[in-house]
């Protein structure tokens, strides 16, 4: 199915409404009638659920080595996040870390779990220098345009501790990454202020956005969060900067809560998280009503941190639901929206969803409903992504 075929994706149900039409013309949704019976050309949806294509709000497609022979996890000193750093930084050569044909590997596989869009982190450092954007780049062109991939040019083994690293970041933007990251300036480089001061400076100068991962607990974390509010502000950066992670907040009282929450949404920071167990579920319904941009993701799909992921963005929504301890089925259809609609802020589309104008990604499931397929994360019967089908079944077509 080439993108500038028009057709109509028929007999579908959009968010378990009443059956309809999708009409695509090139790689957008033209329009959406009422059902009728598919005509020659067209693509018979069977009556399934429709769903806009997933967006995976935070990956790390240029660590894992999925498509590789298995890799037992034997690391158990110092599970901290400095102990994974120093581990990765041991062994990464050793599994062929980065390489182009295990991030394009990654790359298919979302793309067979339905996801059509994704932000990934790509680590940046001495060790590696940009060659970890290069493979994700060379990933990104052997897929084309079946998924969308925003990239972030992160500084995984800290910045000021590692001299040269603040210069590698500028030449990734300078490069093209479309963000640049940070992780915990606090503990990792011992100097919030410093380490913030230059990613902000390369940010305006290179005109490219923000992502840290934030993992502080207690009173620095929330300092640095209002830091990195105050600067997106005081650098005109609003809707330009996102906090991933940032376990901390859940566990706030809630007048705090309340407060980094109203400040999130005016200086226009937007947040990532990848529901992890044993972590304190965050203000979402908050967020929601304050209009502030929070998105799903996956985090590393089977890589030297943990041997789990598989790249699925619904059993991701699945996971935030038990988390957060969400049950009735309007909640429930928030989750998926969350990893749907809801992440249209991260690739930098305005709207993401199963109207006419939205780029035409969709997922079709064999379900009863929306809630229905969040419980049972039933296999994926058809992937459209700019108009294009690219996968059916578990065959992915690229």
């Amino acid at each position: 199915m080439m993108k500038d075929k028009s057709y109509a994706l028929s007999n579908v149900r959009p968010w378990g409404a009443e059956p309809v039409d999708i009409l695509i013309e090139g790689d957008r949704i033209a329009g959406i009638r009422p059902a009728s019976k598919a005509e020659a050309g067209d693509v018979d949806g069977n009556g399934l659920l429709a769903m806009p294509g997933f967006v995976n709000t935070h990956a790390h497609v240029d660590k894992s080595w999925w498509g590789k022979p298995w890799v037992g996890y034997t690391y158990s000193d110092r599970p901290t996040v400095e102990g994974w750093i120093a581990n990765e930084r041991a062994q990464r050569d050793k599994y062929g870390v980065p390489n182009a044909a295990s991030s394009a590997a990654v790359l298919r596989q979302f793309v067979r779990n339905g996801t059509t869009a994704t932000r990934t982190h790509v680590d940046v450092d001495l060790g590696v220098g940009l060659r970890g954007l290069e493979c994700v780049e060379a990933a990104k062109a052997e897929l084309g345009d079946a998924i969308q991939v925003e990239t972030v040019a992160f500084p995984q083994d800290g910045v000021l501790r590692r001299p040269g690293v603040m210069q590698l970041l500028d030449e990734a933007a300078k490069a093209g990454a479309d963000n640049i990251g940070g992780l915990d300036p606090g503990t990792i480089d011992g100097n919030v202020e410093a380490v913030l001061d230059g990613l902000f400076d390369i940010a305006v100068k290179r005109n490219v956005g923000l992502d840290f991962h934030l993992h502080e607990f207690g009173s620095l974390g929330v300092y640095e969060f209002r830091q990195v509010m105050r600067r997106t502000i005081d650098a005109g950066l609003q809707g330009r900067v996102t906090i991933s992670h940032g376990f901390v907040l859940g566990t706030l009282p809630q007048n705090v809560q309340e407060e980094i929450v109203e400040k999130l949404a005016e200086a226009g920071v937007s947040w990532t998280t990848v529901a992890m167990g044993g972590t304190a579920p965050l203000p979402w319904q908050q967020m929601r009503q304050r209009s502030v941009p929070l998105g799903l993701g996956t985090d590393g799909t089977r890589d030297l941190w943990s041997p789990f992921g598989d790249g699925d963005m619904l059993r991701v929504a699945h996971q935030f639901a038990r988390l957060s301890g969400l049950r009735h089925d309007d909640k429930l259809l928030a989750a998926v929206e969350l990893a749907t609609k809801g992440g249209a802020h991260f690739v930098g589309r305005d709207v993401h969803d199963l109207v006419a104008g939205s780029r035409a990604d969709i997922v079709l499931v064999d379900a009863e409903n929306v809630s229905d397929a969040l419980i049972r994360c039933p296999p994926r019967k058809l992937v459209i992504s700019g108009g294009r089908i690219v996968a059916r079944d578990g065959d992915v077509l690229v």
